[in-house]
């Protein structure tokens, strides 16, 4: 047993020996500096992790409400608070240290008079004040802004405008507009605008529960605008327009609820019934019903329901509306700009193609400032998705004068396109003048602006078949591409006859020398395509969409929604001739 003992304490000691020779052999390796790292850790305290001041005042003060020298009232809630912290606000520095009489009290009771501003807006801003930072998410900062601006926290304040700035997109824009203007945040409200103006028309004509929303001061601003990305033409802008109108007169219509869908495809299979061919998408039927078949002479404009509406329909450039013939013949029918401005633009045009071609100097652009080159311009875009060789024209009578655009690697070209089998629709001058401005922005996938190259207005002379380059767009333009063209072909007449509406406009047949029975025989009103797509678009190449038959105008009235009545389901008296 005695032997048993001796070896066991025998291996222990070699075991220790070991290990403290192994140590003495790690000790020996390492480094100076690693050894002297390592008794510095040695000696170091340990140090255990507490709460900074500032989330200790803000646990403290503020969530457990220690200490609190004043109560604070709003919406029916009660926070204990702290006059200190609170005089940050010059709102509550002011009550605190004032003639008033919130300042020897320890009660205040705010009522709140702006909607915008909720209990958890409140809260976040009280507790701002007993913090450093604020947290403030896209779908609050409406409210936070609003609450911010009562008390005039301009940090906080900034602080919002940076999250709206960066969460700008269909669904938040309107909002996002509107409260700028109410709280003055001007850098909200020039990135909204901006976001508008590139997106309007190839975005909202798609989601018009979205476009209802836009006001009329605001429309008017977007319509006068000659930064407004038009796709593709003016036309384009005339049915967003038509759309966004009927919209606002009929709030409760909603084209995507499932029983006015329905009730729209069986008005649309009761006109193809009655051998009528509506030309447009059945969810937009009652939109085309509800101004084509208007029996009054009088444009909507000059109607009470109408003139609200006027300021917006000014600023449209209505000249460039009469230059296609399926683009005219849908606006007399739609009988929503007054005659008189058509038959104007009609005449002008007619004048200066004349001068044109009997070679007046005068009738080219020339000598004209910059504001008013912006005021009469021709608007027209379209959206380049890939990059590569990419050729169109918009359509349209151009006082003569093909128009293609090319994109071409990293160029922007345009040429004036002339064929001899042509020639009898374009000018035969050698030589036409015209001034153009060109803008490429660089969107990303929320619409936004990323990068926006223009060049200055220029004045071109292009011989027949000649092309010349616009720009070269710089390296930072990525597509998608958002190309917006500004063109002058002719001298811009006066428009002042546009401040008038007329009230009453009496009709071109005179009902005593022709019979009743040949009243409106030549001068059927088509129906309405709701969409720039069947007119006036966008091409590639040098072919031309055709255009499409038009049905009859429909005589018996009805409205959507605000009688309820029931379409006839008589074909004929549905679909009777009657006078333009």
């Amino acid at each position: 047993m005695g032997q048993i003992v001796g070896s066991m304490q025998s291996n222990v000691v070699d075991v220790l020996s070991g290990r403290r020779k192994r140590r003495r052999s790690t000790e020996s390796t390492a480094s100076p500096q690693d050894r002297e790292r390592a008794e510095q850790e040695a000696k170091a305290p340990k140090k255990k992790k507490l709460l900074t001041t500032t989330q200790y005042i803000y646990k403290a003060l503020f969530k457990e409400q220690k200490n609190s020298d004043v109560a604070v009232m709003a919406l029916d809630k009660v926070w204990h608070l702290h006059k200190v912290y609170l005089s940050q606000s010059p709102y509550f520095y002011s009550m605190f240290n004032g003639s008033w009489k919130e300042a020897q009290q320890n009660f205040v009771n705010i009522k709140i008079l702006d909607d915008r501003i909720n209990v958890d807006s409140l809260d976040a801003v009280f507790g701002s004040m007993y913090s450093d930072e604020i947290a403030i998410e896209p779908k609050d900062v409406i409210p936070v802004l609003a609450t911010a601006t009562l008390f005039h926290l301009d940090g906080i304040i900034d602080k919002c405008a940076e999250v709206m700035v960066d969460s700008i997109d269909a669904e938040t824009a309107v909002q996002y507009y509107e409260a700028a203007c109410q709280y003055g945040v001007l850098s909200v409200k020039k990135s909204t605008f901006q976001w508008f103006q590139i997106n309007l028309l190839s975005i909202y004509n798609k989601h018009p529960n979205l476009l209802r929303h836009i006001s009329i001061e605001l429309m008017t601003l977007l319509t006068a605008s000659h930064d407004l990305y038009v796709m593709q033409t003016e036309f384009s802008l005339y049915t967003l327009l038509r759309t966004w109108m009927f919209l606002q007169l009929h709030p409760n219509y909603d084209p995507d609820d499932p029983v006015q869908r329905a009730e729209a495809l069986r008005t649309q299979e009761r006109l193809v019934n009655a051998g009528v061919e509506t030309h447009t998408p059945s969810v937009d039927v009652v939109q085309w019903a509800y101004f084509a078949s208007r029996m009054e002479e009088r444009s909507f404009l000059a109607t009470p329901e109408g003139q609200p509406y006027v300021p917006v329909f000014q600023k449209l450039r209505t000249q460039y509306l009469t230059n296609h013939y399926m683009d005219l013949k849908i606006i007399f029918n739609d009988n929503i700009i007054p005659k008189e401005w058509l038959y104007k633009h009609i005449h002008s045009h007619w004048d200066a193609l004349l001068r044109i071609d009997h070679g007046q100097d005068d009738a080219s652009p020339q000598q004209l400032d910059n504001e008013e080159f912006f005021e009469n311009c021709m608007r027209c875009g379209r959206l380049l998705m890939e990059p590569g060789y990419q050729k169109w024209r918009w359509t349209g009578f151009n006082y003569g004068m093909d128009l293609i655009l090319i994109m071409d690697s990293r160029s922007l070209i345009i040429r004036r396109h002339h064929r001899h089998e042509h020639e009898r629709v374009l000018s035969l001058q050698t030589i036409r003048k015209f001034m153009i401005r060109t803008v490429v922005t660089s969107i990303n996938a929320k619409r936004q602006a990323v990068f926006t190259q223009s060049s200055e207005i220029t004045t071109l002379s292009l011989e027949k078949n000649e092309e010349v380059s616009l720009m070269v767009l710089d390296p930072k333009l990525v597509h998608p591409l958002l190309i917006s063209i500004n063109m002058l072909v002719v001298m811009p007449p006066n428009q002042s006859f546009k401040e008038v509406v007329p009230h009453s406009e009496e009709t071109t047949l005179s009902t005593t020398t022709i019979p009743i029975s040949e009243i409106g025989a030549s001068s059927e009103r088509p129906l309405t395509p709701a969409s720039a797509d069947d007119s006036a678009v966008c091409v590639s190449g040098d072919s031309t969409p055709s255009s499409p038959s038009l049905g009859l105008r429909p005589a018996g009235r009805f409205s959507w929604p605000r009688s309820s009545a029931a379409l006839t389901s008589d074909g004929e008296a549905l679909c009777r001739d009657v006078a333009c």
